[in-house]
Parts: structure tokens; C-alpha cells; sequence
């Protein structure tokens, strides 16, 4: 039977043991604490897992790459039966770290993260005596959309140590992880930041013990972006870039709608609408069209234009500067956001440009960039970001259901994120 860790990559212990108790009643069998966790609390919190799960495995993610015998002594007289340690270590560090193993009864896990030839790394330590090796892709690479699939079945095939593998897995991808061979499955988000905790656990469980190598149709990046922006918010997506600015007194004349496409940029003068107008015939469905006006006195959109654009199926219209028609606008229910309504339009000169580099609300805007808006406002991802930025924003959504889950349980926000702990120290 497979085994399923989960990892606890937080930085908070009470947190840390109250979703692990939910993660063993769904069905995993080991207990990693992970590096963040390590690193915030030290080897209390080894200690403390071992004491909570003295039935279950507990794994030290130490991502050792020196002093292998002393940080997996300190590991194992904590309480840990497996330690992990990186496969970019010098050799003699690794050759130290099993010695130290066999001395204090624990097991070694080599962790192959970022290792630029992981088959001919994982045979040379099989060679020096690991007890499992690890095809992981870690969260920062994964927010670039690596997966260990890739490399994972050519792994398996090289050694004959146990192969665990971890890096953004689902009950699908562990699924398909347990056919190819894996027979140690760490999921870490997808169970810990679950809203229900237990039955993504069980989800994951139920689906590596009935494990079929089915056709995993990956979808093209911008169809996998497009899903991912529209799960989440422009705060999340915020938040997934330290807190970047959204576009300045730009907001909705539709509430409740949400834009998510790419953009068709055009700048032009104040109130001369032909640049965008013609800018429909430009735009591709699912597009969204960003207009940079000179002023706002006079209005560069109305109804006609919003017809059009529902014909083309154009996602949204982002306009720097007046609109005008909005009563017919919100009766058609197009999402169009605004700086300013007016009732005056000007005259089409033609005047301006169509997918240019433009400012918008005071954000840079280039043709293709991506664009999310909701009633919070409107946020711009640069397109040669837009994959990392869309996978990040959807970790800050995760997080935030399950922070969520635990308010609704009746604690504070303070509580859970240990909020005065992790105040800045004067």
C-alpha cells in the first residue's frame, strides 16, 4: 500500500498539530514537519509531532546540505524516524548523515530538489546507502508549472530504493505518481490549506490505493491561467505580489462581475472613441480591452460599444478616463470598469494608438498582460509572470480558506497566525 506524508509547511506548531490530527483521521500515514516549521520553532516541533503521533512517522524536512551527522543526530533525539537531507550535498556530507542514521535509529530521505541530473544523482546515492530518494519540485518551481511527473517515472526505473515524490500533487497527479511507481506520496497544500482538512486527505488516500496511470491532459498555459484567475481575487492576487498596487480610481459600473483576460491596450485623446471602437475589431474573445484616455470630460464608451463587444465575446473594458450609457450597460450586465461617467461623448478623430504601451490608473499596462478586476478593482499581471502569479494567487486563496475554516471553528485572527509573535521586533 502507498504511503501518504503530509507536510506542514507552516510557521505556527498549535496550528501545525491541530491540522495534523485532521490529516490522520483522512488517511496519511507520515507526519512531515517542514522546513518552515523547523525553522520557526526548532526541534520542538519535532518533538512535539512525536509526541502527538507516536503510531505515525515523523519526517524532519531539515534540507540538510552540510554537518549531516549533527543535524541528524539533533533530528532523531527529537523524536524523528526519517530525516531529509539534499541531494546537492557534498557526498561526505551524506555519507555522514547515514552513519549518524544508523547510530540513532532513523532513516535518511535524500531530497533531489533542483538537482540538475536527478536519474544519475539518485543511483550514485543508492550507491552511499539512502534509505528513500525524493522527486520533488519545490513551491517557487512549481509556481513556474515544473512537475515531477516529468522526471519521476525515469527515477523509478533507476534505483530500487523506495521513491517518494512531492511538488504541487492532487488526488489526480498522486494518483498517477503511485502507477509510475512512487511509493511514497508528500502533499502539502492541497491537504493543509484544504478548507476540510480530513476529506482532502481522504480524497488523496482513496485515490493512491485505487492508483491508475489515466491520461492527464495538460492543458495549454493560457487555458490553465485563465482557470486559475478565475478562482481567484484581485487581493489575492495582490497579495501574490507583495502586495502590489491595483489601478488607481478605476472602479466597476457593474458590481459583482469579474474580468479576467488579456489585455488589448489603446491610448487616445479625451473623448475621441475611434481608437476604441476599433479596438473590438482587434480584440480576440476573452480578450479584455484597457483604454488610456488624455482626460476624462468626455466619454470614449457607451452602450453601442458594449453590444459590440458582447457579440466578439470579449471579456471586459477597463476604461482610464468617461463612459457614458451606463443604465443600458448595467441592464446588458457587461462588466465594464471606469474612472468617470458623464453623459457628453466627444467626436471619432482617430487619434491614438492600438497595443501600445500604456498607463493606466497609474499601472503599466503592455499588450497581452494579464488583467483581473473584480468590485475590489482591477489588477495588471505582467505576462511573462502571469503562470507563477496565477499559481501563487491561488496558494493565498488556499490559505486564506483554511485560516477561514478555523474563524468559523470560533478563533481570532490573531490566534491563528499567532499575530503578536510575528510582529516586527523593534
Amino acid at each position: 500500500m502507498p504511503i501518504l506524508q503530509v507536510a506542514l509547511d507552516l510557521v505556527e506548531l498549535k496550528r501545525a498539530v491541530e491540522i495534523a490530527k485532521l490529516a490522520v483521521e483522512g488517511g496519511v500515514d507520515w507526519i512531515e514537519v517542514g522546513t518552515p516549521l523547523i525553522k520557526s520553532e526548532g526541534m520542538d516541533a519535532v518533538r512535539t509531532m512525536k509526541r502527538c503521533f507516536r503510531d505515525r512517522k515523523i519526517v524532519a524536512d531539515m534540507k540538510t546540505i552540510d554537518t549531516g551527522a549533527l543535524e541528524v543526530e539533533m533530528c532523531a533525539k527529537s523524536g524523528a524516524d526519517v530525516v531529509i537531507i539534499l541531494a546537492l550535498s557534498n557526498d561526505s556530507t551524506i555519507e555522514e548523515a547515514i552513519r549518524a542514521g544508523r547510530k540513532y535509529g532513523c532513516e535518511i530521505m535524500v531530497d533531489l530538489i533542483n538537482h540538475p541530473d536527478p536519474v544519475k544523482r539518485a543511483r550514485e546515492l543508492e550507491e552511499l546507502g539512502v534509505d528513500y530518494v525524493c522527486v520533488h519540485v519545490g513551491i517557487d518551481v512549481q509556481m513556474l508549472g515544473k512537475d515531477p511527473l516529468d522526471v519521476l517515472k525515469d527515477v523509478v526505473k533507476a534505483v530500487s530504493v523506495p521513491v517518494a515524490v512531492a511538488g504541487g500533487l492532487d488526488a489526480e497527479r498522486a494518483s498517477a505518481c503511485v502507477a509510475l511507481g512512487a511509493e511514497i506520496v508528500i502533499v502539502g497544500s492541497n491537504i493543509v490549506k484544504s478548507k476540510d482538512v480530513r476529506e482532502s486527505a481522504k480524497r488523496i488516500r482513496e485515490a493512491i490505493d485505487s492508483a491508475s496511470l489515466g491520461e492527464i491532459r495538460r492543458k495549454s498555459l493560457e487555458e490553465e491561467i485563465r482557470e486559475m484567475l478565475m478562482k481567484v481575487t484581485t487581493p489575492n492576487v495582490s497579495d501574490a505580489m507583495h502586495r502590489a498596487k491595483g489601478m488607481e480610481g478605476i472602479r466597476p459600473i457593474v458590481r459583482g462581475k469579474k474580468v479576467v483576460g488579456k489585455a488589448v491596450t489603446v491610448y487616445t485623446m479625451d473623448g475621441d472613441w475611434a481608437k476604441s471602437v476599433e479596438a473590438i475589431d482587434v480584440a480576440g474573445e476573452g480578450d479584455v480591452i484597457v483604454i488610456k484616455c488624455s482626460g476624462d470630460g468626455k466619454a470614449v464608451w457607451g452602450e453601442l460599444a458594449t453590444r459590440s463587444c458582447m457579440n466578439k465575446g470579449i471579456a471586459g473594458v477597463i476604461v482610464d478616463g468617461a463612459v457614458r450609457d451606463v443604465d443600458d450597460i448595467v441592464k446588458l450586465d457587461f462588466p465594464v470598469f471606469a474612472k468617470k461617467v458623464v453623459p457628453n461623448a466627444g467626436e471619432p478623430k482617430g487619434f491614438g494608438e492600438i497595443n501600445v504601451r500604456i498607463e493606466c490608473g497609474g499601472v503599466v499596462v503592455n499588450p497581452g498582460d494579464w488583467i483581473i478586476a473584480d468590485d475590489n478593482g482591477v489588477m495588471v499581471i505582467p505576462k511573462e509572470r502571469a503562470y507563477e502569479i496565477a499559481r501563487r494567487a491561488l496558494e493565498v486563496k488556499k490559505h486564506e480558506d483554511r485560516i477561514r475554516a478555523e474563524i468559523e471553528e470560533g478563533k481570532t485572527l490573531a490566534e491563528i497566525v499567532e499575530l503578536y509573535k510575528w510582529e516586527k521586533v523593534q
